[in-house]
């Protein structure tokens, strides 16, 4: 145990209680000195206020400690990999001859493969993130996060990677670990578009399904294949589901017994994914990356599915679409952004609901002028080439998004086809995309839509308005909390579509809006 002084606490010029140690060294950057007051974080002497920041304190110097650590797997690695023979080029003959992975695991006590896998973090941080791994040793991210990196970057060359990182360098800090994965699933799409479709495709040919056995007489049944596919089969499930009674059932065993009734009972052998054979493969005549989108242009160049309902390019907006499978009626215009989705697939011979999928997907995109990434609901980001063939698949409908370019933040949607009442939902819905609790990724469509505001049941005029710019899309859990938790109250900036929560011990959370570009 350290012996924190006064003389050591006051060479640091900090604070003096352990409430304002904690609240110090939540900033602080991680060090020696600072690490030398640590245990001056009592948790008996800290207040709930104080015992989060102490969680944050020790949270940034875990990230310091982490990162020297990596620099010592890496020279371990690197010794290693000196003393080689001559003859050994590559890393499966390497394998042969270095064993450093069992001596850091036996001094870890870790398993073999555990052992190998610091090992390899450590030395690609060392070697080709100078900047995660400096982040990492001010406890700006976490350890998680810079490992992230390495994992999702090792398929591409040195200098795309680099690329990559340097992306999201600035965003990072503000990221979850799971928020980081999918921005870098994002990044390497836009970095390396054609690398991605070759890799998709590759996996595509490993589609698979899985059956593994389970405790107490059950058993995991699934299959491995393309995430757009994956979506709409999880969306059939869910509008099936909700045609069945209760009969005391919670909503996932009711999805589970309606995949049972969808393939036992119900299946079309005929009926494949809109655009999609039944092998996985682009149906003939569909767009693949190598095969360009049939010309779907209209008077003035806007891109239609069916009569064209959408005006021009919003004055100072971008003006963005949506497209759904069944009967075609309208049209994104042209120029910015656009949305495909939700695709929705009629009746079938079979008896089945409609089921709704959405992707999101820039108009260049889809008329082949880019190959960004594009977003599919419930999943994140795919390649442009998948985005392609949902959007342009049999019985496809478009409705526009209008965003804000500067910042992404949905604007409008089209208000063409719904009630006002609908309209708002959609917007919101599609505006938010997540729960708006910042670590919650439950979508918006499963979410209860809030009064941010509480709405006064007594005296409309009085309380908070049912408008978009008071709304916000709350998982069950979280709005349970914000409405009864005493504490805990959430303020929402419509301008710049930010939302702070406030928990009781006064620290403040912000949630991001969902952005559009990316």
């Amino acid at each position: 145990m350290i012996d924190v002084t006064e003389e050591t606490t006051s060479e640091l010029n900090g604070p003096g209680a352990p409430d304002e140690w904690a609240a110090y060294l939540a900033t602080a950057a991680p060090g020696p000195e600072t690490a030398s007051v640590l245990p001056v974080l009592d948790a008996e002497k800290l207040s709930r206020t104080g015992r989060i920041d102490a969680l944050k304190a020790l949270e940034r110097h875990t990230g310091w400690i982490q990162a020297h650590q990596a620099q010592i797997l890496a020279a371990l690695e690197a010794d290693a990999e000196a003393e080689l023979p001559a003859a050994v080029r590559d890393r499966d003959a390497e394998a042969a001859w270095n064993f450093t992975c069992e001596e850091v695991a036996c001094a870890l006590k870790l398993s073999g493969t555990t052992a190998a896998k610091r090992l390899e973090v450590a030395r690609e941080l060392d070697r080709h993130y100078p900047t995660t791994l400096g982040m990492l040793e001010r406890g700006e991210i976490c350890y998680m996060q810079a490992a992230a990196v390495t994992e999702a970057c090792a398929v591409l060359d040195p200098e795309v990677a680099g690329q990559v990182e340097a992306a999201l360098v600035e965003k990072m800090p503000g990221m979850a670990t799971g928020q980081t994965r999918r921005a870098l699933a994002r990044e390497i799409l836009r970095a390396d578009p054609h690398g991605a479709e070759q890799r998709h495709q590759a996996r595509k040919r490993e589609r698979q399904m899985v059956h593994y056995p389970k405790d107490d007489g059950m058993a995991l049944w699934g299959a491995t294949l393309p995430a757009e596919q994956a979506a709409a089969m999880n969306a059939a499930v869910d509008a099936h589901a909700a045609t069945l009674p209760d009969e005391g059932r919670t909503l996932e065993q009711k999805r589970v017994d309606a995949l049972v009734d969808l393939v036992l009972n119900r299946t079309d052998p005929g009926a494949a994914t809109s655009g999609v054979r039944a092998s996985g493969e682009p149906a003939l005549g569909e767009p693949t990356p190598s095969r360009p989108a049939p010309d779907r242009s209209g008077p003035g160049g806007s891109i239609t599915g069916g009569p064209t309902t959408g005006g021009p390019t919003t004055s100072g907006t971008t003006t963005s679409g949506t497209t759904t499978s069944g009967p075609t009626t309208g049209g994104p215009t042209t120029g910015g952004p656009t949305t495909s989705g939700p695709i929705t697939s009629g009746p079938t011979a079979g008896g089945r609901s409609a089921a709704v999928v959405q992707v999101t997907v820039p108009l260049d995109v889809l008329i082949g002028d880019s190959d960004d990434p594009a977003q599919l609901k419930g999943y994140g980001p795919i390649t442009a080439g998948q985005a392609r063939r949902v959007a342009f698949a049999k019985g496809t409908v478009w409705h526009r998004l209008i965003i804000e370019p500067k910042t992404g933040m949905l604007i409008k949607t089209d208000p063409t086809t719904y009630k006002p009442t609908a309209e708002t939902e959609r917007h919101v819905i599609a505006r938010d995309a997540y729960c708006t609790f910042p670590t919650c990724r439950m979508p918006a469509h499963r979410c209860d839509l809030d009064h941010i505001e509480p709405f006064n049941h007594h005296d409309r005029a009085e309380g908070g308005q049912t408008v978009p710019e008071n709304l916000g899309a709350l998982c069950r859990r979280h709005h349970r909390m914000k409405t009864h938790h005493p504490g805990w109250s959430v303020k929402r900036d419509s301008r710049a579509g930010t939302t702070t929560w406030t928990a009781p011990t006064g620290h403040m959370y912000t949630n991001r809006p969902h952005d559009y570009r990316h």
